[in-house]
């Protein structure tokens, strides 16, 4: 698979992707395209319109066109990367596809969506059933939503679209957030284990339902410990430390501690650069903890170490951007924004709720992230 599936998927329901519009669904469902799990399938399990098919499927054509379904982004950004995943589709998955993406302000409608200017980000290419095709993105813009196109009709089990996330700042217009936070643009660079959940989990929205939704590693058989790293979405100063055991009773660590590094100014490599943020404390099975910190320095990543294995549900890290960083992320999410986005956001200045430049002056009412 392409290196670009090592990325989040903006698409992913962890992160409040949803399928907001299809022209038909007749056999399976247009929300499955964005289901977090890999398509199942039970042989000879039928209901009342055919085989039940953990994915999407229209009905087959018997008229010149194609199918569509549109999704939002659960958190917009820039895209590397599509996978168009027919898995268990074999007499029936679409013999091509296409996907388009566009840039829009607020929660828009099927009717705005079907006017929006959509930029082709994967031309119509030939896809094989039962497989995750893998189709590259270069265009180097910010997404709110992308069109998936089938020619001309047929069943997809998932859809992902594999990017950065670019966080809209007027959802923070004083640098107050959670810095680790997947939505905002944190993202896990390394852990020691991922045997029974994928450490992304740490850093999604909300809550974890079951134990299932954290991270957990193999039991340790050696006086080692277990760690994860996270880039932070934005240089800052954590303030906050959320430890969050909940559904980890016989398993959850015994003890954690936080470091941080800036690297901006030193080298991550160099474990003398790693600074203390949070001291090793004991953890309790099944807790939301939490841990107020002083007066710290500023961090661009942060080391997390449990002791000596075991899973947590979330790490959620509230902090403050400082100001010349959140300048500058303003300056990044206005210089990759569509035209037509900017143009929408211009019109919102003019308007009267920005007197200055979008990206300069006090900026506009928050739009979706």
């Amino acid at each position: 698979m392409a290196d670009f599936t090592e990325l989040p998927d903006l698409a992913s329901r962890l992160l409040g992707g949803s399928v907001v519009d299809a022209n038909d669904e007749f056999f399976a469902a247009r929300d499955n395209l964005v289901n977090t799990g890999p398509p199942t399938f039970t042989p000879q399990t039928f209901g009342a319109k055919g085989q039940v098919y953990d994915g999407w499927e229209t009905r087959r054509r018997r008229e010149p066109g194609s199918d569509h379904a549109v999704v939002r982004l659960g958190a917009a950004g820039v895209i590397s990367g599509v996978v168009v995943d027919t898995s268990f589709f074999t007499g029936n998955f679409p013999p091509y596809v296409s996907v388009q993406a566009c840039g829009l302000e607020g929660y828009p409608g099927a009717d705005e969506l079907a006017a929006a200017d959509w930029i082709s980000i994967v031309p119509r290419s030939a896809v094989h059933g039962d497989t995750a095709n893998a189709f590259p993105v270069r265009d180097p813009r910010r997404f709110t939503h992308v069109r998936l196109t089938i020619h001309p009709d047929g069943g997809v089990a998932r859809l992902r679209v594999h990017g950065s996330v670019v966080p809209d700042p007027r959802l923070f217009p004083d640098g107050s957030v959670d810095l680790a936070a997947l939505e905002y643009g944190g993202r896990v660079t390394d852990c020691s284990n991922r045997f029974y959940g994928s450490p992304d989990q740490l850093i999604a929205p909300g809550l974890a339902r079951v134990m299932g939704e954290g991270w957990e590693t193999a039991r340790r058989r050696d006086p080692g410990n277990d760690w994860v790293r996270v880039r932070l979405a934005a240089p800052g100063r954590v303030r906050l430390v959320e430890l969050d055991t909940s559904h980890f009773k016989g398993n959850a660590p015994a003890a954690a501690s936080l470091r941080g590094v800036d690297a901006r100014s030193a080298d991550p490599a160099d474990e003398r650069a790693w600074f203390e943020l949070l001291p090793r404390v004991r953890l309790q099975p099944d807790t939301r903890h939490r841990f107020p910190l002083p007066e710290v320095r500023p961090a661009t990543d942060v080391r997390l170490d449990v002791f000596p294995d075991g899973g947590l549900a979330r790490l959620r890290l509230p902090g403050r951007v400082a100001p010349d960083e959140l300048a500058t992320l303003r300056q990044r999410w206005w210089d990759l924004l569509p035209p037509a986005q900017r143009r929408q956001v211009e019109r919102s200045a003019a308007a009267g709720r920005s007197p200055d430049t979008p990206w300069r002056g006090p900026l506009p009412p928050a739009g979706p992230a």
